[in-house]
């Protein structure tokens, strides 16, 4: 038995599958198979053995450019029951315009011939823009089986975030059948968009639901610098670009105010003066790593490190740095069924690991 918490040394990253093209997001289905979603449009199914399938039928067409595509995928609270499956994606436009999109479908078939059926897109970002950028996107699940959807800026004019009549630069809440909830923190505003939850979000690229309290976590890319973490409220503004701690590119001048002003919502944790793009976010509820149940796992980009929180409530109280030595971008993290954490690599050879000890 490990009487202490475990050292990082003492970790072995397992290659699950590999050969993947740009992998954004996994979801494990209740028979241990993962599902995996590329960016350029692909959804596939991992088997126990890191079998690559096919990429699945009734994926809808995507807009792959920049850092916008295929990006996240997420199993319904029921999907037991209901078999259905949300993602989201870079939604085509008119003039080459596109939109981050949340589209459901159901997957059916044998194990080795799913499909997905019955797809229909849910919730479409408004407006629509001839951006390559910023597109999100995570999806998480709240109590009610409700779902929250990171939405980028899209790198948008700076007031977009911070309006109530779009979906540029916000957190939104939906129905499963893409409503919007009626106890919406916004649904009694005039002009704003009755999907509203938060608004002021750069680029949310992580969300999870705290497994004790139901808050939702995100993680935000900032600038240079300035990325974020936050406990994400209904009808809050968490500042982008009022308030941000990250600075221009190139000039390195200020943005906005970095440090508090009312009605803006201070980060949790921020990183300065150089950005780790931080992406998937996962707590650890199992007990595969004595010492660290509990923690907040972040995937990260230009960091190229998996990152581990420890906090006290909404107290982030310690940071460590795993897989550095790997090299990899680290676009996704889950915690497996099996209790181990899981983790995707970015880029034309990417990879699942899975983190042994």
């Amino acid at each position: 038995m490990w009487s202490t918490a475990v050292p990082a040394s003492e970790l072995k990253p397992v290659t699950v599958a590999k050969g993947l093209v740009n992998p954004w997001a996994l979801a494990f289905l209740p028979d241990g198979r993962m599902l995996v979603t590329e960016k350029p449009g692909r959804m596939r199914i991992i088997d126990a053995q890191g079998r690559i399938s096919a990429p699945l039928a009734g994926v809808l067409p995507v807009t792959n450019v920049g850092q916008c595509g295929l990006l996240d995928v997420a199993l319904d609270p029921k999907f037991a029951d209901n078999r259905l499956v949300y993602w989201t994606f870079a939604e085509p436009g008119q003039g080459g315009s596109n939109g981050t999109a949340v589209a459901r479908g159901r997957l059916e078939g044998a194990p080795g011939g799913e499909r997905l059926a019955d797809v229909r897109v849910i919730f479409s970002q408004v407006p629509k823009m001839d951006s390559r950028l910023h597109c999100g996107s995570r999806i998480a699940f709240d109590r009610q089986g409700h779902l929250w959807v990171g939405l980028g800026d899209r790198f948008a004019g700076k007031d977009s975030a911070q309006t109530t009549d779009n979906h540029i630069g916000k957190v939104v809440r939906i129905a499963s059948d893409g409503s919007a909830p009626t106890d919406n923190p916004f649904a009694e505003k005039p002009g704003a968009r009755q999907e509203l939850w938060s608004i002021g979000h750069r680029n949310i690229q992580g969300l999870a639901t705290h497994p004790v309290t139901g808050e939702l976590w995100a993680s935000e890319h900032g600038p240079q610098g300035g990325d974020e973490i936050n406990v994400v409220e209904g009808g809050h503004n968490y500042g982008w670009p009022v308030v941000t701690y990250g600075r221009n590119y190139g000039s390195g001048t200020s943005i906005g105010e970095a440090g508090p002003k009312p009605g803006i919502e201070m980060p949790l944790k921020h990183w300065v003066p150089v950005s780790v793009a931080p992406s998937g976010l996962a707590f650890l509820t199992s007990e595969r790593y004595p010492g660290w149940k509990g923690s907040l796992f972040v995937g990260t980009l230009r960091g190229q490190t998996l990152i581990r929180l420890t906090i006290d409530g909404r107290r982030i109280t310690g940071e460590e740095r795993l897989l550095t030595s790997l090299g990899q971008r680290f676009r996704d993290v889950r915690q497996g069924p099996d209790g181990w954490i899981y983790v995707v690599t970015d880029g034309s050879e990417g990879q699942i690991l899975r983190l042994e000890r």
